[in-house]
């Protein structure tokens, strides 16, 4: 009986060894494609050029064959090509652009029946990119209502203990209270350690889903909020998967045609929502509050940092809804990519989506904030950030990792964690 057990405990070590191991692998085939720029930032006018290298077994593909694409972010591509890499590394053309942007070159490599790609994405005076999309002459007095109506409502905070997800530091709570139209739902961390201290707004990517804290054992309070009025702690409940399948499938589309209705009204609301949440704790130290998100979350915590003047510092990782109307102009926009199809290019959405668009909000930052993305970014492409970015009056850092994507080095996330943390005195 012992041996049995035994080898059943070897096999299923082995197993997890083995999976493990495949969790770990990397591609059979990297593409490394880099403009040749050592900042990968070039000058209006200037030629642009891409290095281009195929390894296999940490060595370069000798007499490899690839195919390229080069043009504007998101955009049909303006240059075509075949080449052959004698040496596995070589360099692609990739022509110039005349006003401030992103050309980005896709190298694409097949063996044994498999297709392999990867890309890269050179700046062009992204600093000197400014907005397509214009701010309506009410722009201030729209939000300023909103705000009204939503103090018009009482908080009715209900907070439920979480004792599996709190620890001997921290107690997490699952919290409820008032919006504009239902409810917020969020979890909340806070040290069980009797004492007043700063907070952290955390605010939500793109999706619906749970939530499960941040900060933990951490000298922080800390709200995590979902956007859709629905729980957060439903961790074993298909609720999610249907709503993201069914009714809330393409929410940031819903009622985009009318400015009051919109979507996201509730949800910019929302935000300004749980800062009352907060300021409602006894644990608070009633003056030191940041927010953070990345994605639709980095939208978040621009329109959370321009809507209130409570928040004191912000992170913002690829901000998305921003400069959406980019593609009306000839070039990418922001997330969700609302006006990239003619037939949603209705003059009622555009209007709605100037009160929405993140480069809009931006104008009005007046604190710290702490900015990062990547160039080969194909969600919010780095021209719709740059739009938002470069119009923000306030004190700003941007930290850039150029070659990510949509997503974020561990080293990306510690910085981040760690500017905050010390704008907030949290040790």
């Amino acid at each position: 009986m012992r041996k049995t057990a035994l080898l059943l405990f070897f096999l299923a070590w082995i197993t997890s060894l083995d999976s493990l191991a495949q969790s770990q692998q990397g591609p059979y085939i990297r593409i490394m494609v880099s403009p040749s720029a050592p900042n990968m930032i070039y000058r209006t006018g200037e030629a642009i050029t891409f290095d281009v290298a195929i390894y296999k077994f940490g060595q370069l593909v000798k007499d490899a064959d690839i195919q390229y694409e080069v043009g504007p972010e998101l955009m049909k591509p303006e240059i075509n090509g075949q080449t052959v890499l004698k040496k596995g590394s070589g360099q692609i053309k990739g022509g110039q652009l005349s006003v401030p942007g992103f050309i980005r070159c896709k190298i694409t490599y097949q063996e044994d029946g498999k297709t392999y790609q990867n890309t890269g994405t050179a700046g062009i005076d992204p600093e000197s990119i400014e907005p397509t999309t214009s701010l309506p002459d009410d722009f201030s007095e729209f939000w300023k209502k909103g705000k009204e109506e939503l103090g018009q409502i009482p908080l009715e905070p209900v907070l439920t203990h979480l004792p599996d997800r709190s620890t001997h530091l921290t107690d997490v709570y699952h919290v409820q209270f008032r919006n504009i139209s239902g409810y917020i739902y969020g979890i909340l961390s806070k040290p069980k350690k009797p004492g007043n201290y700063p907070a952290i707004l955390h605010v939500p990517g793109a999706g619906i889903r749970p939530y499960y804290g941040a900060n933990k054992d951490e000298n922080v309070i800390s709200l995590q909020i979902g956007i859709h009025g629905i729980p957060v702690n439903l961790y074993d409940s298909p609720i999610y998967q249907n709503l993201s399948a069914g009714a809330l499938r393409d929410y940031n589309r819903i009622f985009l045609e009318d400015k009051d209705r919109y979507y996201y009204k509730r949800v910019y609301l929302g935000c300004v929502r749980a800062v009352d949440f907060i300021y409602s704790l006894s644990e608070f130290d009633g003056e030191t509050l940041g927010v953070m998100g990345g994605s639709q979350g980095g939208a978040l915590s621009i329109v959370t940092a321009s809507l209130d003047d409570r928040i004191d510092f912000l992170v913002s990782y690829y901000p998305a809804l921003s400069d959406l109307t980019g593609y009306l102009h000839g070039r990418a926009g922001g997330w969700p990519h609302l006006f990239k199809e003619e037939w949603t290019n209705q003059p009622a959405k555009v209007a709605t989506s100037k009160y929405y668009d993140v480069a809009n909000f931006a104008r009005f930052i007046q604190v710290p904030g702490f900015y990062s993305w990547g160039f080969n970014d194909n969600v919010c492409p780095p021209t719709s950030m740059y739009a938002a970015y470069n119009v923000i009056p306030g004190d700003k850092t941007l930290s850039l990792y150029q070659d990510a994507a949509h997503w974020r080095y561990a080293e990306q996330s510690e910085e981040g964690h760690a500017w905050i943390m010390k704008k907030l005195g949290v040790e």
